[in-house]
């Protein structure tokens, strides 16, 4: 058996700005230690929604030795290890291990792409390079490539290839995995809006874009469904649809951050090339948090 790097619902979290648009790590600190108290199960951090694409290299590293200097063993910690420079992506995920991190998210190589083939080679290097678990990240809407069923068959061959984060929203893709690859992978929802249907394939949890603004919810979706209440988990799923469909107004992770600022929390704007809200789509993510008595 692989080992297994959490079950439930992990926060892709934020990274937090100063006005001056340089990385708040005190806000971080509070941000993951509110994360942990609200029953997180772990913190994935410079993920996409941590935008790593704008983050330094010395950024980059900083808030993964935050995120496991204040998590503290209290919960895993995902580090956000990606590049479409094979290289760069090993050298990104030795450096992960070093600081402490307990796992990896490896987003496909974009731009530059991949064959099916180059995909199996490129995460073949970078699992090979360290001793922690790797999650593969497919998210063909942002990288342009999409993992077929087959090359994760081929993928979860390997020891440290523990997971995949599922993004494409494709379920029967999902549903593809699973059946061919069984227990030597496992499938976490890249989607909010689909914890539910991973799960009742067979998923263990979520690396969540929601989570960020309701943990604790987020979290009890995932043990809902590992406790049987089927009807208690599918039931929060659908009320919280509206709000994760708001969430994603715009490009990940402009909205939440709004969100956030909107509920007091001081996490600063995203960098450019993402930008704020227009007016009108404030306004939308507004009401519905006004709605979910968020604000």
């Amino acid at each position: 058996m692989k080992k297994r790097i959490f079950t439930g619902a992990g926060v892709a979290i934020i990274t937090p700005m100063h006005q001056d648009g340089t990385v708040n790590y005190e806000k971080l600190a509070w941000l993951i230690e509110k994360q942990i108290s609200e029953k997180t199960d772990a913190i994935l951090i410079c993920g996409t929604t941590g935008e790593s694409p704008t983050l330094s290299d010395k950024e980059h590293v900083k808030a993964i030795e935050c995120a496991v200097q204040t998590a503290n063993g209290r919960v895993p910690v995902i580090a956000g290890a990606g590049s479409n420079n094979t290289a760069r992506a090993v050298e990104l995920s030795m450096e992960a291990q070093q600081l402490g991190a307990d796992g990896l998210l490896v987003v496909t190589p974009y731009y530059n792409k991949a064959s099916q083939m180059g995909l199996v080679r490129h995460y073949t290097k970078i699992a090979d390079s360290v001793s922690i678990p790797v999650i593969v990240y497919d998210v063909p809407s942002r990288t342009g490539v999409q993992i077929q069923p087959e090359t994760f068959l081929e993928l979860s061959k390997h020891e440290n290839i523990v997971a995949v984060k599922a993004a494409s929203g494709d379920i029967s893709q999902i549903a593809s995995i699973r059946a061919l690859c069984g227990d030597q992978l496992d499938v976490y929802s890249g989607n909010d809006d689909q914890i539910l249907p991973v799960l009742s394939l067979g998923g263990i949890g979520v690396l969540s874009v929601l989570s960020n603004i309701l943990p604790r919810q987020t979290h009890d979706i995932c043990q809902y469904y590992f406790d049987g209440k089927i009807k208690e988990s599918t039931a929060l799923q659908l009320e919280l649809l509206d709000l994760i469909h708001a969430l994603f107004i715009d490009v990940n992770p402009i909205a939440v951050k709004e969100a956030m600022n909107f509920m007091g929390l001081e996490v600063g704007n995203c960098r450019l090339p993402l930008c704020e809200l227009t007016d009108q789509k404030r306004e939308v993510l507004k009401q519905v948090l006004k709605k979910h008595k968020l604000i």
